[in-house]
């Protein structure tokens, strides 16, 4: 489901009885999300959010998939990795709240996010070797780049769990937040930093976005060429005119993301 908010897309996972894990429907259900948010440039910024209490994303479906034969696993599998693939090509900023549990390829999701806050009570982990299985949704390549290797190999063999105090103080999270008596401290806290983006110019955030993104894939020199082609898109645009005669006239810009 979709919430429409300023500018701000919140899309509310809601699978109760399952936790939110990842089966054929919720999956289905999240590309059809995805090709709605793609393509609308009203959308400044995506956040992320379970409406189940104590849960993100309890990570696959393991019912179903216990069902499966090795080919329709191995098929499943590539959807899944498509779907996070597709949260990260997003051309908006998108942020996850994780208020609770976020396992296997629930914590997998939030990595394909670009941001992540977490509430003191939110517990995650690449949990998958406790099970017989290893990552295979993006976690692999996503949670080094947050982590670092060696830690990321740490985590991924030991299938440990850790709370959000520790997801920040070693960089898997933006931001950390005690837990409110609502349950929704992380939302909130993720609502207030996506409103902090929506004012910002949005061809420039966007751009800045894919400089990052594909910058980080390649050798520093190849990644500067990637900087220029996203900066030479970014010039002709009026949000660019409108920044500068903001800050001669002494005011704020309104960037209209054309």
């Amino acid at each position: 489901m979709i919430v429409w908010n300023a500018g701000i897309a919140e899309i509310l996972m809601n699978r109760p009885r399952a936790k939110n894990s990842l089966g054929k429907v919720l999956v289905d259900e999240l590309y059809e999300t995805l090709d709605v948010l793609h393509f609308d440039d009203s959308v400044r910024v995506v956040i992320i959010r379970s409406n189940v209490e104590g849960v993100f994303c309890a990570g696959a479906d393991l019912k179903e998939r216990a069902a499966m034969s090795n080919t329709e696993t191995d098929l499943f599998v590539q959807k899944l990795r498509s779907l996070m693939d597709g949260i990260a090509a997003l051309p908006m900023p998108t942020i996850a709240a994780i208020e609770g549990y976020a396992l296997g390829g629930g914590l997998e999701l939030a990595l394909a996010c670009d941001l992540r806050v977490a509430a003191s009570s939110a517990k995650m982990g690449l949990i998958e070797t406790t099970r017989g299985l290893f990552p295979g949704a993006g976690g692999t390549q996503r949670l080094p780049r947050c982590v670092g290797i060696s830690l990321a190999k740490e985590l991924i063999f030991t299938g440990r769990q850790i709370d959000g105090q520790e997801a920040l103080s070693i960089g898997l999270v933006n931001h950390m937040v005690p837990q409110n008596e609502e349950g929704d401290a992380a939302y909130q806290r993720a609502l207030t930093l996506a409103k902090e983006i929506v004012p910002r110019a949005p061809i420039a955030v966007r751009m800045g976005k894919v400089a990052i993104n594909k910058g980080t894939e390649v050798d520093i020199a190849s990644g500067m060429a990637i900087e220029r082609m996203c900066y030479a898109q970014n010039i002709p645009t009026k949000d660019r005119q409108e920044g500068m005669a903001a800050f001669i006239e002494k005011r704020q810009p309104k960037f209209i993301g054309k």
